[in-house]
């Protein structure tokens, strides 16, 4: 069954238009509470209830607002925590037993953007299936129980310092970060009141910046989509790291003492290579965007790698399907099911930092052995969801590239699940090549998407 208002990562928008509306999110909190009810199991007379967080966006607090108001309706109780971590809200969840978690955000996305996502009881993403039985209920009638059965609301004060002490339970108890100055950019959004108490209390010295959000700034030349700030305050700083987080915090980029960026890829093989030289390691998991010579480094330590589809979801399908642990994306999403039920930057941090506590190395010595290949990836604006193969022109280019760099490289075309943009990646071993062959695809691909819908000439 197609998805109607669903993407990889829940629904999103531009805030004012359909869906990220308040009366479309009402009936949302509305359809949803209905699905938990039916599938809640509780005892008869007890209402099953929801965790809602949001980032810093102003638009969060009509959108908090709306929810809970579709929820009540529906006879579901509602916890608010405020501004917290998405990964925060999939602990808190499942730590407080509640039957299902709520985020607000829209992640890396700009302010004017925002999202519904949802997480089940056990704190990961909700399966396909529930997803489309919300979908659809979403477009009936919205209807309220009796005034007896409606939903309650409150607010859960220590919500704050729970995640934060849950964070510092995954660094090894025999560590600590005493002696390290760490900036930490959390991109002026959901992690700026957790984050930087997060490192401080296991020893470091931190800088944090990005901690200012205003309800408009969120992502704004900053966190992990903007890693140009923290280079430079690590830089002007003399730091011996940095973190930067995008605006949810479940992202997370790192820069070195010289101001070198480590991508997820990057990260995820820092962590998984400490944790291989310990223990067993069955396998990873990337996704289609993984640079090639992360899987050729796994090769060679004879750790399988196998590709989700992009989004941190598919890849935390696969690990469950394989009985994996070990999963992420470039785009900075690690997961380590062994620490937490889904990626969280935080998190991800500190065991790219306990590796090189017992390494006794730095970032850039660490990973001194896995050389990225080059990637180049433009976006092309495109209608959602729009499929690139019914272009024959572009479709008998991409086989020309790739015949051109057969052995050296390699093309991925996708529509992005959370943008009207079609991702145009190409990626080899040759950087002039590479860059030329992703310029060229593009442009074939502006060609054939003029005219379609929301695509202008």
């Amino acid at each position: 069954m197609a998805r109607k208002y669903f993407g990889t990562d829940g629904v999103r928008g531009r805030v004012g238009v359909s869906p990220i509306t308040p009366d479309f999110v009402m009936r949302l909190g509305y359809a949803a509470g209905r699905v938990l009810i039916e599938g809640s199991g509780l005892p008869g007379g007890e209402r099953p209830a929801v965790l809602i967080g949001k980032d810093t966006r102003l638009s969060g607090y009509m959108l908090e607002s709306a929810l809970e108001a579709g929820f009540s309706a529906a006879g579901v109780d509602v916890c608010l925590v405020g501004p917290l971590p998405t990964p925060a809200i999939a602990y808190l969840t499942r730590a407080l037993r509640l039957q299902a978690g709520v985020v607000i955000s829209a992640s890396h996305n700009p302010y004017a953007d925002n999202g519904i996502k949802f997480f089940s009881a056990q704190g990961t993403k909700l399966p396909d299936a529930v997803e489309l039985a919300i979908e659809a209920r979403v477009d009936a009638p919205l209807e309220c129980v009796a005034s007896a059965d409606l939903g309650r609301a409150k607010r859960i004060d220590d919500a704050r310092g729970r995640y934060i002490e849950f964070c510092k339970s995954t660094f090894p108890a025999d560590l600590d970060l005493r002696g390290m100055k760490i900036v930490v950019d959390c991109a002026h959004g959901a992690a700026y009141q957790t984050a930087p108490s997060v490192f401080h209390e296991l020893g470091a010295e931190v800088i944090a910046i990005g901690v200012q959000p205003n309800g408009l700034n969120i992502n704004e030349a900053c966190g992990a989509t903007s890693p140009g700030a923290l280079i430079e305050a690590v830089r002007a700083s003399r730091a011996d790291l940095g973190l930067a987080l995008d605006g949810d915090a479940d992202r997370i980029q790192m820069v070195d003492a010289e101001g070198g960026l480590y991508d997820g890829d990057q990260l995820l093989y820092a962590i998984v290579r400490q944790r291989a030289a310990s223990e067993p390691v069955a396998g990873v998991v990337g996704t289609l965007m993984s640079n090639l010579a992360l899987e050729h480094a796994f090769a060679e330590m004879g750790i399988p790698f196998a590709r989700a589809a992009v989004g941190d979801r598919y890849v935390l399908e696969m690990l469950h399907a394989k009985g994996w642990i070990y999963g992420g994306e470039s785009s900075g999403h690690i997961l380590a099911l062994d620490r937490h039920s889904t990626g969280d930057g935080t998190v991800a941090a500190l065991q790219v930092l306990a590796a090189l506590r017992l390494q006794k190395c730095s970032l850039r010595d660490l990973l001194a052995d896995l050389q990225l290949y080059p990637q180049k990836m433009i976006n092309v604006p495109a209608p959602r969801g729009c499929r690139w193969q019914d272009y024959s022109e572009l479709v008998a280019r991409v086989g020309m590239v790739e015949t051109r760099m057969a052995g050296r490289g390699r093309v991925l075309l996708r529509a992005s699940g959370t943008e009207p943009v079609l991702r145009v990646m190409v990626e080899g071993q040759d950087r002039v090549e590479v860059e030329a062959a992703a310029v060229e695809l593009a442009e074939v691909a502006r060609k054939a998407l003029v005219g379609m819908d929301g695509v202008a000439d």
